[in-house]
């Protein structure tokens, strides 16, 4: 049994060990589906695609409500929970999240509300307003912090789509906590009938230059598999999906190098519609 302290001390080594592996400790990584491509997602539309990218909003389906949970290496205090709701009218969705990230010595608290619009057949833009609470066993360390981000899809063919990304684009001198800033940019393509390929460059002011790369087949009429690989870390990632009627279930594993495994799961249900 680890102590509080242990357990404490560990939880902040690890979250320090992600910042200096190039990790963006800021950036949106949820939803199984999309850890099973290893996050090669800001091209593809999906319900969780649609919070790495809000261009992506427009393309779900209805009402949509989600929730996923991230389980980093196996240790409970680095799990990352996250419940997420999409409303889509016609050619515009708007979606929302709560993440929380931590325990009761260290957590991070972050909520987003997003809209997107599909200006024409071939692109589509989006924005989201998010903020950040990070809070410690000290009151003083506690701090808030309130950003936007934004994204395009561009659609060239039916089968060729474009997406870009930007998160934080504010200069940090006019607020008082820094706040990392970070692009993505990837292209995908549907090579046949429930085959689709993507690769994603991101760069972030916290890190370095990560390429990635992934897939996602359609094995069955409701069985999905899913693949990739990322630069980072040299991280490989498998995942599957299955649809029960207006349910899908999702999971999906991303390996690092030196930590072990980090596992996702995720529920979607498709409450209505469009």
């Amino acid at each position: 049994m680890f102590s509080l302290h242990k357990i404490s001390v560990s939880v902040f080594f690890i979250f320090l060990l992600y910042s200096a592996s190039g990790a963006d400790p800021y950036s949106f990584q949820t939803g199984a589906a999309e850890s099973g491509m290893n996050y090669s997602c800001v091209m593809k539309p999906d319900f969780w695609s649609s919070f790495h990218n809000q261009a992506l909003l427009p393309f779900n389906s209805g009402i949509s409500f989600g929730v996923n949970y991230l389980n980093r290496f196996c240790i409970p205090e680095l799990g990352n929970r996250t419940l997420g709701l999409t409303l889509v009218k016609e050619r515009a969705g708007i979606g929302a999240f709560y993440n929380h990230f931590g325990n009761k010595d260290f957590s991070r608290h972050s909520a987003g509300l997003g809209c997107g619009l599909r200006l024409s057949e071939k692109i589509s833009l989006g924005v989201q307003a998010d903020f950040y609470y990070v809070r410690t066993n000290s009151e003083y360390n506690n701090r808030g912090i309130l950003t936007f981000e934004s994204g395009m899809l561009i659609k060239p063919t039916d089968k060729v789509v474009i997406g870009l990304h930007v998160f934080n684009p504010l200069p940090n001198s006019i607020r008082k906590s820094s706040l990392p800033s970070s692009l993505r940019v990837g292209a995908g393509i549907i090579l046949n009938k429930g085959l689709f390929i993507g690769c994603e460059a991101d760069m972030s002011t916290a890190g370095f230059l990560v390429l990635k790369t992934g897939f996602e087949f359609e094995a069955a009429t409701r069985i999905i598999i899913r693949g990739g690989f990322s630069s980072e870390n040299y991280s490989f990632s498998l995942g599957t999906g299955y649809v029960i009627k207006k349910l899908r279930i999702d999971v999906g594993f991303v390996s690092h190098q030196y930590l072990g495994i980090s596992s996702s799961a995720s529920l979607i249900f498709n409450l209505k519609n469009k």
